[in-house]
């Protein structure tokens, strides 16, 4: 029988060519866990604003393991011992941190399963893929929860400069054409050291830095979080909710068995998680897509509207204001709204909803980025850094939105 060549090369638009380091990870890609991730879009909705961001989280992972074998390459350069089984499960966990994303990634992020994160069904399926491949991922699953002794692994595949940002933001730079937030992830990686056990940027990176954590403030403000974007995913979850309330009705949805399985189940039960992974692991965008555009033509006024929204691009009108909406003009919209044929009371929050988002460029619940000085020493950025101490970097910033149909006039 013909033995399959395991060790490939990928293509990929932003980095070149990527080598699959062995055949145990081109198994584990060849899975169809794995495979699953090309059918779940890296940025929701986000092509109803950027028409090239169709990138998925297939592309992501793979991307993410590049750059991670790139910053094997420069620690072991610098005197970091890095054993071969580390470098394994450092692969293997950085290919795999994003196995738990649902549809739409980070837009369904609570809608399917409210009580877990994506970080846990990622740990759920390594856990079950360990079973498969007879313990190999062992190292790597204790690395990915932070549970090995060497502390920089685990901030490699986790904290503020990890491989993980540096591959999205510049990933989601490139194809939403958003020039001003790409960064230099060669520079960042090529400045990356470890001292105490603790992974650290050389003092000369500290302009990368800067850039890195500025793109990172520009990518959420005018892309993660651009208006229309979050219009449609807010969207995208009431068609959902709609869908979940009909069918707790007992009336009639027509979905595919998957989707409807997470449309009447939100709880994971332990004797039944083996068949909850079998089912999420067949439930992707495609899923979704194809019952909004079936959903089009339901009886219920509420669903077939939203979705002709969705598809048809014919959006509600959004407001974003920096301080909340006020009390009246709240109840003015409200008014208006339910002015409009077919809108009452009791379906309004469809058709007229707010809500505020959040973002801070520089988290230090993620951990501080900590500088190495020529000296030896080692200092948080900030301490480095003073110009940003008080900056829009450092401070979290909020937006409120107003939602509501675009035949309203005030």
């Amino acid at each position: 029988m013909q033995q399959t060549n395991k060790l490939k090369i990928l293509n990929d638009p932003i980095y070149g060519f990527i080598t699959i380091p062995n055949t145990l990870i081109f198994d584990i890609i060849e899975h169809p866990y794995f495979q699953r991730l090309r059918r779940i879009s890296q940025m929701g909705l986000s092509n109803m604003v950027y028409p090239g961001a169709h990138h998925t989280r297939f592309h992501h992972a793979i991307g993410c393991m590049y750059l991670m074998q790139k910053a094997v390459r420069v620690l072991r350069f610098k005197g970091v011992t890095i054993n071969k089984d580390e470098e394994q499960a450092l692969y293997l966990a950085i290919l795999l941190h994003d196995l738990g994303h649902g549809p739409f990634s980070h837009a369904l992020e609570h809608f399917f399963i409210p009580e877990v994160t994506h970080e846990d069904l990622s740990l759920y399926f390594m856990e079950s893929l360990n079973i498969d491949f007879d313990g190999a991922l062992t190292l790597a699953i204790q690395i990915f929860k932070n549970e090995h002794p060497r502390k920089f692994l685990y901030q490699l595949i986790s904290s503020q400069l990890d491989m993980d940002r540096l591959d999205y933001l510049k990933r989601d730079s490139f194809y939403t054409g958003v020039v001003e937030g790409s960064i230099n992830s060669d520079r960042l990686i090529a400045m990356l050291h470890v001292v105490d056990d603790g992974l650290v940027i050389e003092h000369k990176g500290i302009y990368s830095i800067e850039k890195f954590l500025l793109s990172r403030r520009f990518m959420y403000w005018q892309v993660y979080l651009h208006k229309t974007g979050l219009l449609s995913e807010q969207l995208l979850l009431r068609i959902l909710q709609r869908a979940r309330e009909l069918l707790q009705q007992g009336k009639s949805v027509v979905a595919n068995t998957n989707l409807i399985y997470f449309l009447t189940t939100d709880q994971i039960k332990k004797e039944d998680k083996a068949t909850f992974l079998e089912q999420f692991s067949n439930l992707d965008d495609y899923d979704v897509w194809a019952a909004i555009k079936e959903w089009q033509q339901h009886d219920d006024m509420i669903l077939a509207s939203l979705c002709k929204m969705i598809i048809q691009r014919k959006l509600p009108r959004i407001e974003l204001s920096d301080t909340p909406f006020t009390i009246d003009y709240v109840t003015t919209v409200k008014e208006k709204t339910s002015a409009l044929e077919g809108i009452n009371s009791d379906n309004l929050h469809y058709f007229m909803f707010d809500g505020k988002v959040s973002n801070r460029a520089y988290n230090t619940s993620y951990g501080p980025i900590n500088v190495l000085l020529k000296d030896g020493s080692v200092k948080e950025w900030l301490d480095v850094d003073q110009q940003f101490k008080s900056s829009a970097l450092m401070n979290p910033q909020s937006k409120y939105f107003l939602c509501y149909p675009k035949e309203v006039s005030l």
